[in-house]
């Protein structure tokens, strides 16, 4: 895949990548297509997702393909909303799952972080 943002290129890191059938996807925060971040750490979560199903999807798998998801949040109040939106997208798959409070993500706005992994035909 083509490097997303400037600091991809500055770390030498590449957002999702497929090796054989197994499909890893780094860590995603929640920034809007606009460039923007809700102050929302459900929808923060959600567009997380919708960024990880895409990259999936660029690399030949599904969404029923995930198989590990792991979330960083920064206040553990937000589990509730972070896990609704992990089960709005990631509940027909049933994939592993961990979640975890940690002190702070690259920004001030980001609230959670999400990273993935899929195997190209477990379909679930």
């Amino acid at each position: 895949m083509p490097p997303l943002s400037p600091f991809e290129e500055q770390a030498k890191f590449t957002r999702a990548i497929r090796v054989g059938e197994r499909i890893i996807v780094s860590g995603n925060i929640g920034v809007e297509a606009d460039g923007s971040v809700s102050p929302d750490a459900g929808r923060q979560a959600e567009r997380c997702f919708e960024q990880i199903i895409d990259y999936i999807q660029q690399l030949g798998g599904q969404s029923g393909d995930l198989v590990r998801v792991r979330m960083f949040v920064t206040d553990i109040a937000d589990a509730e909303v972070v896990t609704a939106a992990f089960t709005k997208f990631c509940g027909h798959a049933r994939p592993t799952g961990t979640l975890v409070a940690i002190v702070a993500l690259a920004g001030p706005a980001f609230k959670v972080e999400i990273e993935a992994e899929a195997i190209v035909g477990a379909g679930q």
